[in-house]
């Protein structure tokens, strides 16, 4: 099994420190670099070609959204950004996701939700805690500032069932829950998400619903 390639990108030793030993104790994860603030990460990233960055969204002379940008937007880019706040709805976080970003993961996560979190957004397969990530796409969407037009027809070129599949990884719903929900087989439900994907121009299904809430598919939650 190939071992996630992670970089840890934060302007604080200690932190770098602390997640890398973390992970390194995952048989399935390994930490390649660090980085000390956002231009850092740049090059690394460039240097080392992790899967995933943990990103830390304040740090100098870069800071975190702008970096995720410029790895995320990068010709040929593969690398998912996990960013990492200390509060979870921090505002910072939402412009973070719009950047590109995957996910995002508290700073005082547990080990086992620290090496959960990698795994998911390496695989893409779902949305990181979805309670809460769906919360923040929502309430983004709500009070962004300036959100991108979409362009027009890219989720009208969607079949009827893979626009329902859409509105329900906006809502969060994982994989097999929204098999159950539609009385389908999950395989099946990965096919739909697979074309979704590939249809929109998308990175994963982070952005598939930060899609879904800023083409109107999906309207944000209310107070």
């Amino acid at each position: 099994m190939t071992a996630i390639r992670v970089l840890i990108a934060d302007d604080q030793m200690m932190v770098r420190q602390g997640l890398t030993v973390l992970l390194n104790a995952e048989p399935d994860i390994e930490v390649v670099g660090q980085a000390v603030d956002g231009a850092d990460a740049i090059e690394k990233v460039a240097e080392l070609a992790p899967d995933v960055v943990l990103m830390d969204i304040r740090m100098p002379r870069l800071g975190g959204i702008e970096a995720t940008r410029a790895v995320t937007e990068a010709d040929g880019s593969t690398v998912k950004v996990l960013v990492l706040t200390t509060f979870d709805l921090d505002e910072y976080v939402y412009e973070a996701l719009r950047a590109g970003a995957s996910g995002f993961l508290l700073k005082d996560a547990s080990s086992d939700e620290l090496a959960h979190a990698v795994r998911v957004v390496a695989e893409g397969e779902a949305l990181l805690a979805p309670n809460i990530t769906k919360r923040l796409i929502a309430e983004f969407a709500r009070v962004g500032a300036g959100p991108r037009a979409a362009p027009k027809g890219r989720t009208g070129d969607l079949t009827e069932r893979e626009t329902e599949v859409l509105t329900l990884i906006a809502q969060g719903l994982s994989n097999t829950e929204i098999a159950a929900r539609l009385v389908v087989a999950e395989q099946t439900v990965k096919s739909h998400v697979g074309r979704i994907l590939t249809k929109l121009g998308l990175r994963d299904r982070t952005q598939a619903a930060v899609h879904a809430y800023e083409t109107g598919l999906v309207r944000p939650a209310g107070p």
